[in-house]
Order: C-alpha cells, then sequence, then structure tokens
C-alpha cells in the first residue's frame, strides 16, 4: 500500500502493556490480509507502562501500514478502540485483542462474509467471532458462558461470545453507536439498537503465550452487571426513524 493509496480495511487493535506481543501479532495481521485487502494497522497504546510504545515505533520502519496512537494514561479499552477507530482511514474496521489470543487469520473469511452481503445490509452490518473453543482456564470459560447467556437473554442480542475481541464493521456504523466504558462488550446489541444486524462466525482461539491479562473474573462482573442494565435502558429508548426526502 502506498501513501497515496486509500486502504479498504483498518484493523484496530488496543493494547496495554503487551511489549512482547507486538511484532508476532503485526506479522500475523500482514500474512493474513497481505495481497486479499488493502489495510492499514492502527494500534493504540492505552497508558502502557513497559517497553510497548518504544516497540511500536519501532515497528514502523518495519511495517509501513502501521499507525500508532498513544493515550497518555490508560482510558481502557473500549476507548482505545474507539480512539483508534477515529484515526483509522479505512471505511470498514477489523478489531483484533492485542494479547495474540484472536488469529489474524480469521479476518480474511470475516471479510468475504461482509463482502457477500447486498449493499443495503453491509452498512448495518457487523460480523463479530464466535470463541466455540475458548483456550483459557476453567473458571474463565464458566463465567463467560454464564454471563453471554444472561446477556443473551436480556438483550435478545442473538450472538454467543459478545466478548470476542474480533469484530468487522463499516467505521460509519461504529461511529453512530453510542460509546461508553466497556462497551466493546456489547457491540452487537448497540449495531441491533442502531438498526443494523449482526452475523456470527466461528473463529480460532489460541492460548496466551506471552504476558499477563489484564481483566480478572471478578472485576469483569460486577462491572458487567451495570453495564447490562444500562444497555437495557438505551435498547428500550432506542428510536429509528425512516427517513424519506423530497426530490
Amino acid at each position: 500500500m502506498t501513501s497515496l493509496t486509500v486502504p479498504e480495511l483498518s484493523v484496530v487493535v488496543p493494547v496495554k502493556n503487551e511489549a512482547e506481543n507486538i511484532l508476532p501479532l503485526l506479522d500475523e495481521i500482514h500474512m493474513a490480509l497481505q495481497g486479499k485487502v488493502e489495510f492499514e494497522v492502527v494500534y493504540v497504546d492505552d497508558g502502557s507502562d513497559d517497553a510497548t510504545f518504544q516497540v511500536l515505533d519501532q515497528a514502523k520502519a518495519v511495517h509501513p501500514r502501521l499507525k500508532v496512537v498513544r493515550h497518555k494514561t490508560s482510558c481502557g479499552q473500549s476507548q482505545a478502540v474507539a480512539t483508534g477507530v477515529r484515526f483509522a482511514s479505512g471505511k470498514l474496521i477489523g478489531t483484533l485483542d492485542g494479547d495474540g489470543q484472536n488469529d489474524p487469520a480469521d479476518l480474511p473469511a470475516m471479510l468475504a462474509h461482509w463482502r457477500s452481503q447486498p449493499d443495503h445490509v453491509r452498512a448495518g452490518l457487523m460480523v463479530t467471532g464466535w470463541r466455540a473453543n475458548r483456550r483459557d482456564d476453567g473458571i474463565r470459560r464458566l463465567s463467560s458462558k454464564l454471563a453471554n447467556a444472561i446477556r443473551s437473554k436480556l438483550l435478545k442480542d442473538r450472538t454467543p461470545d459478545s466478548g470476542s475481541g474480533i469484530k468487522l464493521l463499516p467505521r460509519d456504523l461504529f461511529l453512530d453507536l453510542p460509546r461508553f466504558d466497556h462497551m466493546h462488550r456489547f457491540m452487537a446489541a448497540l449495531v441491533i439498537r442502531s438498526g443494523g444486524s449482526v452475523e456470527v462466525v466461528k473463529v480460532n482461539h489460541r492460548p496466551r503465550e506471552r504476558g499477563t491479562s489484564k481483566y480478572g473474573v471478578w472485576n469483569r462482573l460486577w462491572v458487567g452487571i451495570v453495564d447490562l442494565f444500562g444497555v437495557m435502558w438505551l435498547m428500550r429508548r432506542a428510536r429509528n426513524p425512516v427517513v424519506e426526502t423530497l426530490d
């Protein structure tokens, strides 16, 4: 991709203290997408206090498609994703977690699925990954299964795995969604609330090989309960007008 080429796809990767995972994941993203789509990669360093920003700065010399944005202080994953989307150039956004557990090799199939839909569907369509075979410990898998079941029943978002970090959707669609802390876990419901649709595809999930998880079972449980009721409030108050104009 030359500097004058506008990418179709921007891959947004939020990271905090993931210095060891930067280069391996960048290499995988390029191998997965090279020759399949014009793309760029937007990394957002969410206030890391390790060598993450330095590694990203050095990586720009090797990966010219890489953009790097930094939060001076940590604002959370949802805001990091939103910042990445704001700085992205592509009309499509793909998101990946920065810990290497999402597999970039799944992105081409998700892109093909999105492209296969009619024009009027694509504008409001998010394709989201389902980690059907999660490579996490038993407690985390059980808590996630329970949380997804409760969320799906209350929000009716028809999504078995809302916490999956790998997603693909139009940039304009994302920018129209309400934004708040932890909103990345409710994007399926928010897309449906906006009048859009969600398609689920099975994706690979890998064990974390480097670094340390930023999330535990309990620190996600309590904020998740509060956020769930907030999203229910938003869903009940959604209005999607059918707009007509005079020619």
